[in-house]
């Protein structure tokens, strides 16, 4: 470890010695580009009191990854995913997906939105992370801390948003792509973007498939998504969009207690509607949205024992309207007005296999909410931000949520940034009315996070770095005890979490670009998948048409299992890489790509009695036309 944080010291503080005689160019990280997630409108990045990270077109589409969630665990400080095997993260049992930011997400404390809206299974409350393809983004907005003003409950750790791509330039685009790798794995892709006066599409499939590294664990996947847009004239637009995801996957269970039949088959969807407004001064929009499931999984039988004589049976659905309306009055001033509805829930039974159902809960919950944001500009480098919610939820009654920030700007690409800010999780319908510990009495987690943060340009923006530190105070944890002989779930846990988060960006020469990033994690109790250390550095060389990348991940501390009498902690560091070589022109030509990962061929696991794979490589061609 100590060679990490030398290293990471160095590149911190020392480039700028070596760097002087680079030419200029646009900063790599650009502070004030614009970002929606903090106020619902677009707002300069280095106006944000929140600490977000931003990851772009580019760096997904210079990944060649299918899913998403991979690339944000490289990009984004303090957030780690689990992983289970090459590709695919399943559901149930021994799935994987689960984003933790800074120790906070098990249990869906993380919330993922598509364009603000948010997604996530209604009975479980579990993430859909198959559902995130990487092909159908524009870019992502993560907030690194509670984001329960604007977004509500599960947005307590963090609020990942992801925004759907568009087609922007005039005329039309298509891009294919195949691929092709270890365990026969294989991804196919196909999109297409027209634009043409008011009216703009984009329609993508994907398919995965991988016989997986272990026996018993392929995984399949088709994924179609479609966006259609129209603007009316320059005041109205609207915009409307479907997702739909088709997959099965097969649990090979632990190492030690191998699971056969264990097979998971689960169709999922999300649509919505957007009208947007935009006037001089003051714009919004009122969005619907409507997202669903339905899963049919046989939960399978250990070696040596009797097949199961029924499926487990689900639907769910998340369905709800975002209205907002933001105003600038006055000069320096915006304030933004908001009133959401959401309704999740859905049944479950088991159907055996001779006909006769078994059914176990059939539930629904309703959210209302309204809340205020105000931001105030003063003198061109301060910017004050607070704001309130109240959310009422039918089951435990009212949660009120405060935040508050302010962001100095004292001179020429320098940005400190201090924040408080509270988030809260809704118990979800399995944790209140479903199995043994089901408690219906149960009241929202929540926590506090504080956080003081400093970013910097150098080199007339060419470095950026960028130093934050946090703290965070949660109770009201949802965890099963014992209560009158009987297992409960009860409102009974606390945790305190405290770190800092480091990033740099250089863009050393015009071809040669770097990003590293650290985060460090201190605990008072033992958490699942919450990293103590977590290093990434990338270097991206780019001679001409070839296009070459090495990065390496570094963790540590990672716990995987915490039971009463156990606790697994794991350790391992990860070497990747990847060239490519383009023919023609980005947007008509063709690009030859290899890569590996994993290339030292790293023993480790992320999802206890899970082995990650080895040593994996994938090749492919994408074309554009």
């Amino acid at each position: 470890m100590k060679t990490v944080l030398t290293l990471f010291s160095t590149l911190f503080f020392c480039l700028p010695l070596f760097a002087d005689e680079v030419g200029k160019a646009d900063s790599l990280v650009r502070l004030n580009e614009v970002v929606v997630s903090a106020n619902k409108i677009l707002v300069a990045r280095n106006c944000v009191p929140l600490s977000i990270s931003v990851i772009n077109r580019d760096e997904i589409e210079a990944s060649s990854e299918s899913a998403l969630l991979p690339v944000l665990s490289q990009r984004v400080p303090g957030l780690f995913v689990t992983q289970k095997g090459i590709t695919g993260f399943g559901v149930s049992d021994g799935s994987a997906g689960t984003v933790n930011i800074r120790g906070v997400g098990q249990s869906n404390k993380v919330l993922m939105l598509f364009d603000g809206q948010p997604q996530w299974a209604g009975i479980f409350g579990h993430l859909l992370p198959d559902t995130y393809v990487a092909s159908d983004v524009d870019r992502v907005e993560v907030i690194r801390g509670p984001g329960s003003l604007l977004y509500g409950s599960n947005a307590m750790g963090g609020v990942v948003n992801i925004i759907t791509r568009k087609h922007h330039q005039e005329g039309r685009r298509t891009q294919t792509r195949m691929m092709y790798g270890s365990y026969n794995t294989q991804k196919y892709m196909i999109n297409n973007g027209y634009n043409h006066g008011r009216f703009s599409s984009f329609i993508s499939l994907n398919h995965d498939r991988t016989d997986g590294h272990r026996e018993n664990s392929d995984f399949r996947i088709t994924n179609g998504f479609a966006k259609l847009g129209y603007t009316f004239d320059e005041h109205f637009s609207a915009t409307g969009d479907v997702s739909l995801a088709k997959y099965k996957s097969q649990n090979p269970g632990t190492v030690a207690v191998p699971k056969l039949d264990n097979v998971m088959d689960i169709l999922r969807g999300t649509t919505s509607l957007a009208v947007e407004n935009k006037y001089e001064k003051t714009s919004g929009a009122v969005r619907f949205f409507y997202n669903w499931g339905d899963h049919e999984i046989n939960d399978g039988y250990n070696a040596g024992g009797t097949p199961l004589s029924y499926l487990f049976n689900s639907d769910d659905h998340n369905y709800g309207v975002l209205l907002y309306q933001s105003f600038h009055l006055l000069a320096g001033n915006s304030f933004t007005l908001g009133v959401d509805y959401k309704n999740w829930g859905g049944n479950a039974w088991n159907d055996s296999i001779n006909g006769v159902r078994g059914d176990i809960i059939d539930k629904k919950v309703d959210e209302t909410a309204g809340y205020l944001i105000m931001q105030q500009e003063l003198f061109s480098v301060l910017t004050l931000n607070a704001g309130v919610r109240y959310e009422y939820n039918s089951v435990f009654g009212g949660e009120w949520v405060p935040q508050a920030g302010i962001v100095a700007r004292l001179f020429d690409g320098n940005t400190i940034r201090s924040s408080f800010s509270k988030g809260f999780r809704s118990p979800n319908i399995r944790e209140m009315y479903m199995y043994r510990p089901q408690n219906p009495n149960l009241k929202p987690e929540k926590m506090l996070n504080y956080e003081l943060a400093i970013s910097q340009l150098f080199l007339d923006g060419r470095l950026f770095t960028e130093l934050t530190g946090f703290f965070i105070d949660g109770k009201d944890m949802i965890e099963m005890r014992m209560v009158d002989g009987r297992p409960l779930n009860s409102n009974v846990g606390e945790f305190k979490n405290k770190g800092i988060e480091a990033e740099l960006r250089f863009e050393v020469l015009n071809n040669l670009s770097l990003d590293a990033n650290y985060s460090y994690l201190h605990t008072d109790k033992l958490l699942l998948a919450a990293p103590k250390n977590q290093f990434f550095a990338g270097i991206t060389y780019v001679p001409g048409r070839f296009n070459f990348h090495v990065n390496t991940q570094y963790v540590s501390g990672l716990y995987t299992n915490v039971g009463e009498n156990t606790a697994a902690k794991e350790k391992y560091a990860l070497l990747n890489a990847k060239a490519a070589y383009r023919f023609g022109t980005r947007d008509k030509g063709l690009n030859l790509f290899l890569k590996g990962e994993n290339l030292t061929a790293t023993r480790y696991s992320i999802n206890e009695g899970f082995p990650m794979p080895k040593a994996i490589f994938m090749g492919g061609i994408d074309v554009t036309f």
